[in-house]
């Protein structure tokens, strides 16, 4: 048994860290998310945020896009060309990606500076994409609404997830500590 754990120690090691990080980066979420009463359909603030960032990249196509608060559930109503086409609820800001996305860069450890440099460019390209993606799935769901299923739930998961993973396989292949020891 000792042997099998020295021969999977690397493995052990990235898994542990991967799992806590996540846990401790899920815990601070879940604690920041409970100062809000969805009860009262009351949206965090990051979640609005996102909402009225995609409302503004819409106006540029459409100026008749805004948003508007759910008087029953706790999320944004977005209107793009006068129309109510969808709603951002708290799963739509990234924020569960982001965590995803961190865990894994610090499960791989590299150099200090270098995986926060990574982690905040990350956060940000991920942030700048899920505003894209609720960007043209609204545009998209305004000319097809009969295509929601496919647009939401197969297209644009596959597109921002895609990127995740290539973010992580070029963190693990060029910045990583373990890209230095296969380079040489």
């Amino acid at each position: 048994m000792k042997k099998l754990l020295q021969q999977y120690q690397p493995f052990l090691f990235f898994l542990g860290k991967f799992i806590a990080c996540y846990l401790i980066l899920t815990f601070i979420y879940q604690n920041y998310l409970s100062k809000f009463d969805a009860s009262q359909a009351e949206v965090d603030s990051f979640t609005q945020m996102v909402a009225d960032q995609s409302a503004k990249v819409l106006s540029w196509f459409d100026s008749n896009s805004y948003t508007m608060p759910h008087l029953r559930e706790p999320c944004v109503k977005l209107i793009y060309s006068g129309k109510y086409v969808s709603r951002i609820i708290e799963g739509c800001n990234a924020v569960s990606v982001m965590i995803l996305f961190i865990s894994f860069v610090i499960a791989f450890t590299g150099k200090l500076k270098k995986t926060i440099l990574f982690i905040l460019t990350g956060i940000i390209l991920i942030h700048i994409l899920n505003i894209t993606r609720i960007v043209f799935l609204c545009i998209a769901l305004y000319h097809y609404p009969h295509c929601e299923h496919l647009l939401h739930g197969v297209v644009f998961p596959l597109v921002i997830y895609g990127v995740v993973f290539l973010l992580w396989v070029i963190w693990v292949n060029k910045y990583s500590l373990y890209a230095s020891k296969t380079v040489k």
